[in-house]
């Protein structure tokens, strides 16, 4: 993927300008403006729902919805608009969004015998894998992720559409709106990629990984309920992000912090821009006198970084945030700067 190019900071986010465009707030989102993701949602999070709850329950709908939010938010940056306008690919990704989770649903376990007195969850099949498969498709998940990330943008997209988003050829061709030979092209070369990085562990890794196991299978509903909370801080436009800002000369004074907490939410959003490359940084809020971690991290080479944490003392407005090197401690982003 190309490196990217930060332009100044307009003076007005995007989410207080309503007549920027879909692409344009989408251009926006790729490049680190948390707070252009508001308007999306705020202008399509309805259609996405109406059109879910046609073929879904109001719950599973509403999960859908931000399962979707979810996806633009975080792949804003593989959005191509010289592909087609934002709507017809959201539109295309909720129908895909739909498909899965009525595939996923027909896959389900059902349950045996016609004892209606006894608890029939008792006859469920536990499909859910024990410690040790779970460690096991956690690390080659991490391993597969790292290895989708350095393909090719174009190939990348097509094998995300075939395998995460268990498609078939025809219909990666449909959502990329190219021809099914380009589209089987680049799956083919782009798998030809996966098993070169992959070797010698290609075969199994790709077989269960991206196969039988997928990304969304091994997320677990309270990585989805976290991820969801996170996307309403972003997209709520009730909240004004806390800045922080230099407190040291180690990084530009244009390096800044946004965090995005709520009262009574025990999840906290922290982005970043124009931090130095190369370093480990750790994110921290107090309250009154106890320090609370939001983990360590590092940036991309343009100094962004996105943080979601989960915890109890997030619950609560804090007093301070800071941003620290992680070896040294040094603080170099900190909200209030004083």
């Amino acid at each position: 993927m190309a490196t990217r190019v930060y332009a100044p900071q307009p003076v007005a986010t995007a989410s207080s300008d309503p007549a920027r465009s879909d692409e344009e707030l989408m251009h926006d989102l790729a490049f680190g403006q948390q707070d252009a993701l508001g308007p999306l949602y705020s202008r399509y999070a309805s259609l996405v729902f109406q059109i879910c709850a046609q073929s879904l329950d109001r719950a599973a709908a509403e999960e859908l919805v931000q399962e979707v939010f979810l996806t633009i938010w975080r792949g804003a940056a593989d959005f191509d608009p010289a592909q087609g306008p934002f709507r017809p690919y959201l539109l295309r990704l909720t129908h895909w969004k739909i498909l899965n989770e009525l595939r996923r649903r027909r896959r389900r376990p059902a349950t045996t015998g016609d004892d209606t007195e006894s608890d029939p969850l008792a006859h469920v099949v536990d499909a859910q894998p024990g410690p040790e498969e779970r460690a096991w498709q956690n690390e080659h998940e991490t391993i597969v992720k790292s290895a989708l990330a350095a393909l090719p943008p174009k190939q990348r997209q097509a094998i995300a559409l075939a395998f995460l988003e268990d498609m078939t050829h025809e219909q990666v061709a449909r959502a990329l709106d190219v021809p099914l030979g380009t589209a089987k092209t680049r799956i083919r070369s782009g798998l030809h990629l996966l098993r070169t990085q992959l070797a010698p562990i290609a075969a199994s890794l790709l077989a269960v990984a991206l196969g039988v196991v997928g990304f969304r299978e091994v997320q677990t509903q309270l990585q989805l309920d976290r991820d969801a909370r996170a996307i309403a801080l972003v997209t709520t436009s009730e909240l004004t992000p806390l800045r922080l800002t230099p407190l040291s000369s180690a990084v530009p004074p244009n390096a800044h912090a946004n965090y995005r907490g709520r009262d009574g939410v025990d999840v906290a959003v922290l982005s970043t821009e124009f931090l130095p490359s190369g370093e480990t940084y750790e994110a921290w809020v107090r309250h009154g006198s106890m320090w609370t971690s939001l983990g360590t991290f590092t940036v991309d080479a343009n100094g962004q970084a996105q943080v979601v944490a989960e915890n109890a003392a997030l619950s609560t407005p804090p007093d301070e945030v800071q941003v620290r090197v992680h070896a040294s401690g040094e603080i170099v982003l900190a909200w209030p700067n004083t």
